[in-house]
């Protein structure tokens, strides 16, 4: 059996917190205790002020640059938010380990080949649902889904797909090329706050945050140093 890993932080805190986050997150896997150890709430506001939130998986932790990410339609409501204001901010929880890690920062679209890669990744029906659903977008019922994933289908001649489809489906003849309103979003972080939990809510706790500086028209950063300090429970 996989023992929980022992809690509190380095008394030095160390220079980059993204190694931290990456250990915790090895160990989330390792450990088992739930599906998605990369389950994260992504919170993001919309042109009205008002803020929302849903949980999106992280695909990718870059701690050399300071970055990480994950995928969406670009036209669902946090797609068109982040372009709209692109700070965002993620959580990742991980109860049974006790642990919590909140990263602010700038979200920029990641990537075309970035975008082609993860895309690739997915199972031939979710690449088919990506084409037939036009997220965050009202629908009449269940039935007119249904019907775009068939519609979807057809135009790439797959397999059935939703309630036509068996255990035994075959593969897809032909690649599914990536909708051009499906992606990748990278979050370049400039803040991360680490958590512990600890007796009597006495949890141990630490802030880092550095400057961060676009290089437009290019989606990419160039970041200060990190700087760490220890907070109150």
């Amino acid at each position: 059996m996989t023992t929980v890993p022992s809690q509190c932080l380095p008394e030095t805190l160390p220079h980059n917190p993204l190694t931290t986050v990456d250990t915790w997150l090895s160990e989330a896997y390792a450990l088992g205790a739930q599906p998605n150890p990369n389950a994260m709430t992504l919170a993001t506001i919309g042109q009205n002020g008002q803020p929302s939130a849903r949980i999106v998986l992280l695909k990718e932790l870059n701690q050399a640059e300071g970055s990480l990410l994950f995928v969406t339609n670009y036209q669902s409501r946090k797609g068109t938010e982040l372009v709209a204001n692109p700070r965002a901010a993620v959580v990742l929880h991980w109860d049974v380990l006790h642990r919590q890690v909140r990263i602010e920062g700038h979200a920029v679209h990641a990537s075309s080949q970035e975008s082609d890669d993860y895309f690739a990744k997915r199972p031939w029906q979710s690449q088919i649902g990506a084409w037939a659903s036009a997220q965050s977008e009202p629908v009449a019922n269940r039935t007119q889904l249904v019907q775009q994933l068939r519609a979807a289908g057809k135009r790439f001649n797959s397999p059935p797909v939703g309630p036509d489809a068996t255990a035994s489906d075959p593969p897809m003849e032909h690649p599914v090329p990536r909708p051009p309103h499906w992606g990748a979003i990278r979050l370049w972080i400039d803040a991360v706050e680490l958590w512990v939990e600890g007796d009597y809510r006495i949890h141990d706790r630490a802030r880092w945050s550095r400057s961060l500086v676009q290089h437009k028209p290019t989606q990419a950063f160039s970041a200060g140093p990190w700087h760490a300090t220890r907070l109150q429970p």
